[in-house]
């Protein structure tokens, strides 16, 4: 049977050139980075220039760049990071800390701020709109003296929605300066970027965050592998103790066969982006397009205009989104009906989130929450593809 995979959005396919990268750092060359014999300097000196080639990417130093097991730990460690040091910080709230989220976060965020709501600290969950988007001027007026992070996504990996970070950023500084604070001082924003590798601006002078969060399994690399970016100037604890590896923020011995396997996805990936993106966003529309002929009760779920190019999420109200991923799976269509990392809810929370912000009614608002589909686009993703998935999933619905 044809298989077609549309749920890059969980996790790519580890690209040949990757794989190749990676071969002799198993069994060949497989020094650790630590040790100060030949094969470890050469495994420092491969770890190094990995580190660099993911530094060039995001127009940042090598010093600025911490290597983790992934996205989930990226967050843990900025967010944990920054709660650890500055446990003590109290201007004007006897020892609670503030924090700043959204309510459409992946769970390795929101799991965070949970914990350290159960801790005794404040968390703000900052509202969107109905496609998924921040207002910039509501987070002004969160933000506090004792205001330490803020964390938004720079893109959501289920509606595909990106975030203003540049407004977003502007009314941070606004706020430091209200406060009387430098440009390194709080409150810090962080984002995780593990959606928007492969598509958006990853220049972080230009963004103007102070920590981001990469993946590689989400740009073609290996699974088991992220990074945080960490902006000079910025300090936090790390989460994970031991020989003090990777600037004493990530102890543990560097994986270097897979480091190497995201330098080259990140490569690739920088190569590749202009056309990519201009590729899948026609795939994209044309199916927006298309499916309202065919589909007229479906619902777009996100930003039409600030939307990732390889992002398709709707909601077809009345049917089961996790029944139309099986029934779909049947004809060699692989999708999802929410974030891998949440799947088995039975519902998107972030499109029930965003639906409350309509008029609809509560049992419409379910409906939708429960009928979510979403088809991530790749490298592999063809213009026949698209047409045999809408030809599918009008024949699903019949039954």
């Amino acid at each position: 049977m044809k298989r077609i995979y549309l749920d890059n959005s969980a996790t790519t396919p580890v690209d040949k050139k990757v794989i190749s990268a990676m071969k002799k750092y198993w069994n060949k060359d497989f020094g650790n980075p630590s040790s100060i014999h030949k094969m470890g300097v050469e495994a420092k000196n491969t770890l190094q220039k990995a580190r660099k080639e993911i530094a060039n990417f995001l127009n940042a130093h090598d010093r600025e760049i911490i290597f983790t097991s992934g996205g989930t730990e990226s967050n843990n460690l900025a967010i944990f990071g920054i709660c650890r040091l500055h446990a003590d910080f109290s201007p004007t709230s006897r020892g609670k800390m503030h924090f700043i989220t959204t309510e459409i976060e992946h769970s390795s965020i929101l799991e965070c701020f949970k914990k350290i709501e159960k801790d005794g600290h404040e968390v703000s969950y900052l509202e969107v709109d109905e496609f998924g988007l921040v207002n910039s001027k509501d987070l002004r007026e969160k933000i506090k003296e004792n205001t330490v992070l803020i964390s938004i996504g720079y893109a959501n990996s289920e509606i595909g929605t990106v975030e203003p970070l540049r407004e977003i950023i502007k009314e941070i500084r606004h706020k430091r300066k209200e406060f009387g604070r430098e440009k390194n001082e709080l409150p810090f924003f962080h984002t995780d970027a593990s959606q928007a590798g492969l598509y958006l601006n990853m220049n972080v002078e230009e963004l103007g965050v102070d920590m981001m969060t990469l993946d590689a399994q989400k740009m073609y690399g290996p699974k088991g592998v992220g990074a945080l970016f960490v902006k000079d100037g910025v300090r936090i604890e790390p989460i994970i103790l031991g020989g003090g590896q990777e600037g004493g923020m990530r102890s543990g011995t560097e994986n270097i066969p897979l480091i190497v396997g995201f330098a080259k996805a990140v490569e690739i990936a920088k190569a590749q982006k202009e056309k990519e993106n201009k590729r899948l966003a026609v795939f994209r529309d044309g199916f927006f397009e298309r499916l309202k002929k065919s589909v007229p009760s479906a619902i777009i779920n996100g930003s039409l205009e600030n939307r990732l190019p390889n992002n398709i999420n709707i909601s077809i109200p009345g049917k089961s989104g996790e029944m139309l991923v099986f029934r779909l799976d049947e004809k060699g269509i692989i999708c999802s009906s929410a974030s891998a990392c949440s799947s088995g809810e039975g519902e998107s929370y972030v499109v029930r989130k965003i639906a409350e912000k309509t008029s609809a009614s509560k049992e419409e608002i379910n409906l939708r929450a429960e009928s979510t589909l979403r088809f991530s686009l790749g490298r592999e993703t063809r213009k026949k593809h698209i047409q045999y998935l809408l030809k599918c999933l009008v024949d699903v619905l019949k039954i």
